[in-house]
């Protein structure tokens, strides 16, 4: 599976249950996981779908095992991130470690993506230089 690929399936498994989350707090009328809810749907759906864009047209990362492993990371983050969060705002002590561990590993990973897509530039730019016909 390529990066993109497995990108945008994991955008849409995550867009659907943040969804369906959102529904049961409507539902409900209990709305106090509701920024567990806005963190999944931002670093999940939003941040996974423009990533898998971005690897659409990166042809040389698409199989990469980086850009692979990044989305992966992206994704686990991404819930538990909103799983400590919801927690938090449900009066559960313990999802600030939760939070704040995958927190840190977002930013990690955050990390290796923005350093994919500056050596993807990089390398773009090296490709791209046109040779000018002699007059």
């Amino acid at each position: 599976m390529t990066a993109s690929r497995l990108s945008f399936s994991l955008a849409i498994l995550i867009m659907v249950f943040g969804m369906a989350w959102g529904i049961s707090m409507a539902i409900s009328h209990n709305h106090e996981t509701a920024p567990g809810h806005a963190h999944l749907n931002l670093l999940g759906w939003v941040s996974l779908f423009l990533m898998g864009l971005f690897y659409r047209g990166a042809a040389q990362l698409e199989n990469s095992r980086a850009a692979i492993a990044q989305v992966l990371v992206w994704a686990i983050g991404s819930i538990l991130l909103a799983a400590g969060v919801a927690l938090i705002y449900s009066g559960v002590p313990s999802g600030e470690a939760l939070a704040a561990v995958s927190s840190l590993v977002l930013f990690a990973d955050m990390l290796l993506f923005a350093g994919l897509v500056f050596r993807s530039q990089a390398r773009s730019s090296a490709t791209s230089e046109t040779a000018v016909p002699a007059e």
